[in-house]
């Protein structure tokens, strides 16, 4: 045989064999997962059906002993029948007389809970006939010296609605059988027509408990009559087996010998492909080509050959080499100096660096390094040596390098992930990109399995198309002496453009880290260890700038009943929907933060008390008007959370006495009945000054400290109010203690009236000024 017809049969061999097995492997598989996890569906049903029954007959027992100890048996068998503990109760006599029948009661037999049928006598008849009518439970009755006076017999209907009932518990197939006759009747059943005959036919040729398979793909299993379950029934389930496998199996078969085939005849027709190389390789080193190489595929002797050529051909070249070796060093001191940069956090100075290297390297003159933006745009981060390379109509010296992916040099390199060299056209329609006459252009995206990977994040930026999967463009233009960049040139842009990518990589995943670090992950709210930083920060510019400000505790109130009510899963729900009405209720300029558990605090910049309490007021609202609905629970969960003010400076004169301030008034809030807010007493030990920020609008006499001069709210007869400032007396001087809603009895009707929880309007402002009720005013307000 020659060497083409080894090398087909052996290749048929190697492909076809495997191909067989694994379909006859699949095949035998897919039947038997099919059928071991149907078995395992009926027997879970067979187990929940036992249970529902021995449920049922319970039921009854009680219902009978209940009947069988009162007084008067036909009042409470009537009252028990009544509240649907049983269809029908039945007392006999010692004699087996019926002395009372509930009306409507079921015709029989009435299959026992322990395995006999009844007539409406109260006898026991284990010879009776006819389909099963009720389930019942019998009890012996007696007088209290405990002589036994006769039977209650406790029964529950045996109709369609039960067979369904239990298909639906058990989510499979129930049919109940006719157990009085030689031959397996249906007596109700939720099998579809076309299906019936043959479940019924498999299911009498069952011996016990056994599963067996009809010709139409169900799964069939009998289940009692027996002590435990004493009605006869027949459970099937369909098949989950995918229609079509063999046909598929046979179809895959026979193109994987079309296909091993067309490539059995294509190797054979390679097969002299060496020879080909070699001829075609000594020709071109025979006009002085000393690259020419011929690939060693094999060890044989054609193997041999081409190693003893290429062998050759090296050292004739090894001069070359020389040539190229302070090239080489030069390359292994970039890439060191690349690991070095890729350690650092300064994109900036590290793509400036790599930039310039590159330039060095290659003696080019100009270059950029271009990264990809939302919007599918490369926008320049560095550039060096293009000033005038600009087009005519953007010579304005400003501009910076904006290039839409897949459009122009860069944009295409981009889009496309492969490097491109070569000479600029001077007729080529200007794409934003500066002018040259050479270019090459190499695209660096994410490592594989990179950092930003591990932690979630995406590989590369990708646009509104998905075509970008790069992270960037490395681009050089005009090289020194007017050569073209060659293949050289493009294999050391190569290693800048992967030091680039580790670079943007590592910046990328460090900015990720440092935001997770101050992220709460359930809630996406910003975490306690940002919460100190801020609050320092906050306070000391409200100290700098004479502002006031607002520091909310809020606190779910019996958030421990959800979590044991409807589950920690519930619970972590309702937590995120609150930290979303959180923020749609609050400034841009607000900062909202998750302490712990649940427990939250929001800072409100240049806000003052009365501005506060209406923001607590408005979350009140929305979280106590809308219930949270939870999945998997039928009804919405209804939660109402506690609010406690403090204000800075009336409250302390840190941070954290604030924040301790505003949480002694959560307490208070919480002590007050929950789902309302109080205001943290002021202390008088702390120094007052009066900020100068001018009042807007009269403020209601609520004792709450107000930013800006103090007001005296007069009324004239038959007049509105009007406001008198108190110079130089700060208004936390003229209120008494700060509360969440006022206790003077003198208040105008504009001021918030006492409840033990203040309404949603209950503090709002006048038109026209006061606090600000909007959850966004603009970052220019002067507070709320």
């Amino acid at each position: 045989m020659t060497l083409r017809g080894r090398l087909t049969a052996a290749f048929l061999v190697v492909v076809l064999g495997p191909v067989l097995l694994g379909a006859l492997f699949v095949a035998s598989t897919v039947a038997a997962v099919d059928r071991s996890r149907s078995t395992e569906r009926l027997a879970v049903a067979a187990s929940t059906v036992r249970t529902s029954v021995d449920a049922l007959c319970q039921q009854l027992r009680a219902t009978a002993d209940a009947v069988a100890l009162t007084a008067d048996p036909a009042v409470a068998a009537a009252q028990l029948v009544g509240r649907g503990l049983a269809a029908a109760v039945l007392i006999t006599d010692v004699s087996g007389q019926v002395t009372y029948v509930s009306p409507g009661a079921p015709s029989t037999p009435w299959q026992d809970c322990a395995g006999s049928t009844e007539g409406t006598n109260g006898s026991s008849d284990p010879g009776s006939t006819g389909p099963v009518r009720a389930l019942a439970a019998q009890v012996d009755l007696h007088d209290r010296a405990g002589t036994r006076l006769g039977t209650v017999t406790a029964a529950q209907l045996v109709d369609p609605a039960f067979v369904a009932r239990l298909a639906a518990v058990t989510g499979v197939a129930v049919t109940l059988l006719d157990s009085g006759t030689s031959t397996a009747r249906v007596t109700h059943t939720t099998e579809s027509r076309d299906v019936r005959d043959a479940v019924l036919a498999a299911a009498v040729g069952v011996r016990g408990e056994q599963v067996t398979e009809t010709n139409e793909g169900r799964y069939v299993r009998r289940l009692g009559p027996t002590d435990a379950q004493p009605l006869p029934l027949v459970l099937s389930v369909p098949s989950k087996r995918p229609p079509g496998l063999h046909a598929t199996l046979v179809g895959v078969v026979v193109l994987a010998g079309l296909l091993a085939v067309l490539t059995a005849w294509r190797l054979a027709r390679v097969t002299t492909r060496p020879l080909a190389e070699l001829a075609g390789a000594v020709d071109r080193v025979a006009q002085g080509d000393l690259t020419a190489r011929v690939p060693v595929r094999s060890r044989d002797e054609l193997g041999r050959l081409a190693a003893a050529f290429n062998r050759m051909t090296r050292e004739t070249g090894s001069y070359v080499a020389a040539l190229t070796s302070n090239r080489d060093q030069l390359r292994g001191h970039l890439a060191v100096l690349g690991d070095t940069l890729a350690s650092t956090h300064d994109l900036q100075r590290i793509l400036r660096v790599i930039l310039r290297s590159a330039i060095g390297a290659t003696g080019a003159r100009a270059g950029a390094v271009l990264l990809v933006e939302t919007g599918g745009v490369l926008v320049a981060q560095c550039t060096e040596g293009l000033d005038g390379r600009w087009p005519a109509e953007a010579a304005d010296g400003s501009q910076t390098l904006r290039v839409p992916v897949g459009v122009g040099v860069v944009g295409e390199v981009a889009a496309t992930g492969e490097p491109q060299r070569g000479r600029a056209e001077p007729t080529e329609a200007p794409t934003g990109e500066p002018r040259c006459r050479t270019y090459v252009a190499v695209p660096f995206a994410a490592p594989p399995g990179g950092a930003t990977a591990t932690l979630g994040g995406p590989s590369g930026p990708v646009d509104e198309a998905g075509a970008a999967a790069a992270l960037g463009v490395l681009a050089l233009y005009d090289r020194l002496g007017a050569d073209e960049f060659d293949d050289d040139d493009l294999a050391t842009l190569r290693t800048f453009a992967g030091h680039a990518a580790v670079a943007v990589d590592n910046v990328r995943v460090h900015e990720e880290a440092q935001r997770l670090s101050l992220t709460d992950p359930l809630t996406g709210l910003w975490n306690y260890r940002y919460l100190r930083e801020s609050i320092r920060r906050e306070v000391e510019r409200a100290s700098r700038f004479g502002r006031m400000l607002s520091v909310l505790a809020l606190d779910l109130d019996r958030f421990k009943d959800v979590n044991d009510t409807y589950g920690h899963a519930a619970g972590d729900t309702v937590l995120a929907e609150f930290a979303r009405r959180v923020r749609g209720e609050i400034r841009e300029v607000d900062l909202a933060f998750r302490q712990g558990g649940e427990e939250f605090v929001l800072l409100l910049p240049e806000t003052d008390a009365r501005g506060a309490a209406i923001v607590a007021e408005r979350l009140g609202a929305a979280v106590r008007d809308t219930p949270i609905a939870v999945e998997a629970y039928t009804g919405p969960v209804l939660v109402t959370v506690s609010v406690g003010i403090a204000v800075f400076p009336d409250h302390g004169s840190t941070g954290r006495e604030v924040l301790e301030a505003a949480d002694d008034a959560l307490y208070a809030a919480k002590a007050a009945g929950r789902d309302t807010y109080r205001v943290a007493e002021v202390r008088s030990d702390l120094p007052t000054r009066e900020i100068p920020v001018l009042a807007c609008a009269v403020s209601p006499p609520d004792g709450l400290p107000r930013a800006g001069q103090p007001v005296q709210a007069s009324r004239e007869p038959g007049g509105p109010a009007r406001s008198d400032p108190a110079v130089g007396v700060p208004e936390s001087a003229l209120a008494g203690p700060a509360h969440a809603r006022p206790d003077s009895a003198d208040d105008t009707p504009d001021s918030a009236t006492g409840a033990a929880r203040a309404g949603p309007d209950a503090a709002r402002p006048g038109p026209g000024g006061g606090a600000s009720s909007g959850p966004h005013p603009p970052r220019q307000s002067r507070g709320r």
